[in-house]
């Protein structure tokens, strides 16, 4: 196996996007984008092979499921797309039966493989992908919440004037409609946030509700969000490669935190080369906690929903 070869299902902007960034950040020999519109697949090998004279030399190819073989990673962002006024939960039922489709061909290939789903209604799939192989819950997680906590950070570092990177606050549970901050635990540097700068309610609601719409805002401009996630996507596949152990907020399955089991949100883990590494035990006040409980039956309720 390739240690340092990635895989992508989905040809589209997300999946191109990343293999882009991939290229850009020279951290893997060689990628294979797959995609069921092969000429699609070429079309974007071609155009990312074009850029290679600008970075580090990448082997990117178009390519199939025996990729997957001595690929350490693969990550799934095919499927039908969230279209202006949809939420992310009304592409439930067709990409479902993508995933279900899908799934078994990526472990036949390969049995050890870390899957990324990228796909929506992201955690949902992420459940259904575990429930079919239980075994291999550490080698998938979903991207979950990573953008909107980037979202978050984002916007709090330019309402405190830090850098975002000095801003330590999260978004969990759901990514979608029920995603919740957690403001009890927000940082800048170590300094808890209402020490560092005092926000209002008023404020803090509207730094949230910017973070959680703003796919909405992007897709209603320009038909879909692929850039970030993408930049989201290198930090994952990094920390797979290098046995980084970073912490992010990706989708992945409860088992009995909080009193919830049988659902997939997003929460703090460290992700290495094995997947998920550790869990995080991390603090949530009594409205928050109220509120993670509420993204987790909504989710539960959609899927149940499915059957």
């Amino acid at each position: 196996m390739k240690k340092d070869k990635v895989s992508i299902i989905g040809a589209g902007m997300v999946g191109s996007t990343t293999a882009f960034g991939l290229i850009a950040s020279d951290i893997t020999e060689e990628i294979a984008l797959i995609d069921i519109d092969k000429k699609l697949a070429v079309a974007q090998a071609m155009d990312l092979q074009h850029s290679m004279p600008f970075w580090g030399y990448t082997n990117i190819k178009a390519g199939d499921y025996d990729d997957l073989i001595d690929s350490p990673i693969v990550i799934i962002t095919c499927g039908a797309a969230q279209k202006p006024g949809e939420t992310r939960l009304d592409l439930l039922k067709k990409n479902a039966a993508i995933i279900k489709e899908i799934l078994p061909r990526v472990f036949r290939a390969n049995p050890d493989i870390i899957v990324i789903m990228v796909t929506n209604p992201v955690d949902i799939l992420t459940n259904i992908a575990i429930k079919m192989y239980p075994k291999k819950k550490n080698q998938i997680f979903g991207s979950g919440t990573i953008l909107d906590t980037a979202r978050f950070r984002y916007l709090l570092g330019e309402k405190m004037d830090v850098n975002p990177k000095s801003v330590h606050a999260f978004i969990v549970g759901e990514h979608g409609d029920s995603e919740l901050p957690l403001w009890s635990s927000a940082t800048i540097g170590s300094t808890p946030l209402d020490r560092f700068v005092k926000l209002n309610d008023k404020q803090k609601k509207q730094i949230f509700e910017n973070a959680k719409n703003a796919a909405y805002a992007i897709i209603e401009g320009k038909q879909a969000t692929y850039y970030a996630i993408a930049a989201g996507l290198v930090k994952l596949v990094k920390a797979v490669l290098l046995n980084k152990r970073t912490v992010f907020t990706v989708s992945h399955l409860l088992e009995g935190e909080m009193g919830i089991k049988d659902v997939c949100l997003s929460l703090p883990r460290v992700i290495g080369e094995n997947g998920i590494e550790r869990k995080i035990d991390i603090v949530m006040n009594k409205t928050e906690k109220e509120l993670f409980r509420k993204s987790a039956n909504k989710l539960k309720q959609a899927e149940n929903g499915l059957k």
